[in-house]
């Protein structure tokens, strides 16, 4: 395990022996709870590692290294391996599986949360990481400077077939979008669970992610702040969305704040400065980027138009849908030239989202 909080487990009679648990592994024990699901299966860890394109010059980084199974693998096919770690009976073991062998000089160990910790330079990473940072994680990476080359991480199955969905996939959302802003994302092998000790309860996927560089011109917060509105009810036309009262709230108190204040649009500066960004993007998704269209309809309120400028300001948004005729399109058919296009028509409108 990687990331994520580590709990001090209280001692349960009649457990104190290894052998009575199916859950360790040369005396250490594993724990659902913290997302410790080691790889067991080594044609698994053969096919991971070749289909990660590694490079005999390439520093690797690995996260959530376990007992070190991929860990001997990834030192065998690469230059080195930093491997982070927030275990500390993984780190010592880790450290005693390597000592003394020819392995040893080649692999730096860090122990430590990933989430918090700065991350030092490497050319790919690959992992099979806790379930419960990988929204987080992966926005952690692609905010990475300088650029690595490619991530090839093992995720739950279905937050994995969230990053790679297409427009009009049933697992389209926000998550997707994001992500691919940022990165090309490819599937490479579906994982049952019975793969792992202890096993899952879900089957999961290997995921490449590849950063895409330059990064697209654009103000993430303000693009972040446009998907979650639309996708909050994906299913829903975009007219219907901007409808809604709670929205055109939010976004007529930005245009009020902005014009008081005399807002000049700020143009995105060097891509350093644009990655800081990058992170902001994964705080909020949570764990499956679980997109609310549920049929609940207490925000479908549209907005009273007796209020002569809040009826102005609703005119204004809606002559925005119509002049990019967005408004009778749905979000879980739009593509991110799509969303990218309706963001500018509201930001030349003075209409902003964050």
């Amino acid at each position: 395990m990687a990331g994520g909080k580590m709990k001090k487990d209280k001692p349960q009679r009649g457990s104190s022996s290894a052998s009575s648990n199916p859950h360790f592994q040369g005396g250490i024990s594993f724990h659902k709870s913290k997302g410790q699901h080691i790889l067991k299966n080594p044609l698994l860890v053969d096919s991971i590692v070749q289909k990660s394109g590694i490079k005999s010059t390439d520093v690797i980084l690995e996260i959530g290294p376990g007992t070190g199974n991929l860990t001997k693998k990834l030192l065998e096919a690469g230059k080195s391996v930093i491997a982070v770690e927030l275990d500390p009976r993984m780190v010592l073991e880790l450290q005693r599986r390597f000592q003394g062998t020819p392995l040893s000089n080649r692999l730096k160990v860090i122990q430590g949360d990933v989430l918090k910790c700065d991350l030092p330079y490497f050319d790919i990473c690959v992992a099979n990481i806790p379930y419960q940072i990988s929204s987080p994680l992966t926005f952690k990476l692609l905010a990475h400077r300088p650029l690595f080359r490619a991530a090839v991480i093992m995720f739950q199955r279905e937050f994995a077939m969230r990053l790679v969905a297409q427009p009009g996939d049933t697992l389209y959302c926000r998550l997707s979008v994001n992500t691919q802003l940022l990165a090309r994302v490819s599937h490479l092998l579906k994982v049952g669970k019975n793969n792992f000790r202890p096993p899952p309860k879900v089957d999961s996927s290997v995921v490449r992610i590849e950063p895409r560089g330059p990064l697209t011109p654009v103000n993430f917060k303000e693009w972040d702040g446009l998907v979650r509105i639309c996708f909050n009810r994906k299913n829903k036309t975009i007219g219907s969305i901007f409808r809604q009262k709670s929205v055109l709230n939010i976004l007529e108190k930005n245009y009020r704040t902005l014009q008081a204040l005399q807002f000049s649009e700020k143009a995105p500066s060097d891509d350093m400065e644009m990655a800081l960004d990058v992170s902001t993007l994964g705080e909020s998704l949570g764990d499956l980027s679980m997109d609310a269209d549920d049929g609940n309809d207490d925000d479908d309120i549209e907005m009273d138009d007796g209020d002569t400028k809040r009826a102005e300001f609703k005119e204004r948004v809606l002559a925005v849908l119509k002049e990019g005729n967005f408004e009778e399109k749905r979000s879980s058919k739009l593509a991110q030239a799509d969303f990218m296009h309706l963001l500018s028509l509201f930001n030349k409108a003075g209409i902003h989202f964050s």
